[in-house]
């Protein structure tokens, strides 16, 4: 994925990291109010030798001074030290409880020992550093004292007591806000992306392109007047939706240069918006001077006759199985160059129907008598009508519902097509958002006319 493929998840997805990170948010102030403040209070102690004549002497000393310090401190939390601190301040705790309480610590090559208490009584952790303190030195000088004349070498010093904390030191809450946040947004962003890696839909041009090489003839925009207008290239010519068909309409006008113009429109499963296609696509073909012909070739559900306000009971079975001539059964749409075969009867046999040799027969016919001729087809995956017409016909137009085909299944469609030996002549995208993270730029796939374009 490329930057912009990144920018694209966390738009498209950016109502979930908002909610991660205001949940974040919320479970961080609710960590900084509701968790037990902790006090932290520290006391010094300096380490010395004493016994120095010299300034080699002090100077080895000190050396030997620097080194013991991390000898006392691994004391601090020994029995030893904690015992007498206990019974110094009249508590009961164990030691293995008061261990969890103190920590040790000593600058780098320094001879200071700090001696940290931290506690939810301020007072208490710096009585605590204090008497820890205080026993460590005892320890020491009893460790440390000499057989011969019961002196020790090393001294210790309580040079700093601690002092009682005015402030906790833990909860940190503008840190623990902040860390809520960033998780959050860190949690959303998992999510997204996860979310689009499961995602296996067909969303806009680039998910086609890493599908198949077929090209892409076009894109339909998302209409919410759809069902009010189907035929929206003859309703309202001024809309984006119909200036989607005429660019389509230009674009399959370099398809196939060699073959005859004439295609199956078809999809992948139904509902993906092909006889509303169909008709608008062959209404803009029209209007731009061809002689088309549009063919209800779904013997299955047939829809031509009632999207174009025709009737619809003689027509392509009629004259396949030759009840009635093409030109009786043909029907001319309004004062246009549009002639439309609706699908007649529904058949016992679509599929044999449309690959018999009078299918075959009327192909060749209506491609000698118009520029172009569209084909209604059904789906293609859940049967087989489409592929073997598209044979006949030389090429196929394969729609995929933007937002909701699967990549698998245009892949299928596209399979479907290729196993009986058809060519998929291009794909279509339809329905496609004009808002939101999916949106298409403007002008792309329709422009957008106003009253001072006329």
């Amino acid at each position: 994925m490329e930057l912009r493929d990144y920018l694209h998840v966390l738009r498209k997805n950016w109502i979930l990291v908002a909610v991660c990170a205001v949940v974040g948010t919320a479970v961080g102030i609710a960590y900084a109010l509701l968790a037990t403040p902790a006090y932290t209070a520290s006391a010094k102690v300096f380490v010395s030798t004493s016994g120095a004549e010299s300034a080699s002497d002090l100077q080895q000393g000190n050396s030997f001074t620097t080194q013991r310090v991390n000898t006392y401190i691994d004391l601090v939390n020994t029995t030893a030290v904690l015992r007498p601190t206990a019974e110094a301040l009249g508590i009961t705790v164990s030691s293995s409880g008061l261990r969890e309480l103190i920590t040790a610590s000593a600058p780098v090559n320094t001879s200071v020992i700090n001696i940290t208490a931290t506690h939810a009584d301020p007072v208490f952790a710096a009585s605590v550093a204090t008497q820890t303190a205080t026993a460590l030195i005892d320890v020491v000088e009893d460790v440390e004292s000499s057989d011969q004349d019961g002196t020790s070498p090393i001294s210790l010093s309580l040079v700093e007591e601690a002092e009682v904390p005015g402030s906790p030191t833990s909860p940190n809450r503008p840190l623990a806000i902040a860390l809520g946040c960033a998780l959050g947004v860190a949690l959303g962003i998992g999510g997204a992306l996860v979310r689009q890696a499961a995602d296996n839909r067909v969303h806009g041009e680039r998910d086609v392109e890493a599908l198949t090489d077929v090209p892409i003839v076009g894109g339909i925009v998302f209409d919410p007047k759809a069902r009010e207008r189907a035929l929206v290239v003859h309703a309202d010519p001024r809309s984006p939706r119909a200036e989607s068909f005429r660019t389509m309409r230009s674009n399959i006008q370099f398809l196939d240069t060699e073959r005859h113009r004439s295609f199956v429109i078809t999809s992948a499963l139904p509902g993906e918006g092909k006889t509303t296609t169909a008709a608008n696509l062959a209404l803009a073909l029209a209007d731009s001077g061809a002689s088309v012909m549009l063919v209800g070739a779904d013997l299955r559900k047939p829809r031509i006759a009632g999207y174009m306000g025709i009737e619809g009971t003689v027509g392509l079975t009629d004259v396949l199985v030759k009840r009635v001539t093409l030109e009786d059964a043909t029907q001319r749409w309004g004062e246009t160059a549009l002639d439309i075969l609706p699908s007649g009867a529904i058949p016992p046999n679509p599929s044999e129907l449309l690959g018999s040799a009078s299918m075959a027969a009327l192909v060749e016919t209506l491609q000698a008598r118009y520029d172009v001729v569209l084909f209604d087809g059904a789906p293609l995956l859940p049967v087989t009508d489409s592929a073997i017409l598209a044979r006949s016909v030389g090429g196929a137009i394969v729609l995929c519902q933007a937002g909701k085909t699967r990549a698998q299944q245009l892949r299928g469609a596209l399979g479907a097509l290729d196993n009986v030996g058809a060519h998929a002549s291009g794909i279509a995208l339809t329905m496609l958002p004009t808002k939101g993270p999916d949106a298409y730029g403007y002008g792309r796939y329709g422009y957008v006319y106003s009253e001072r374009d006329a």
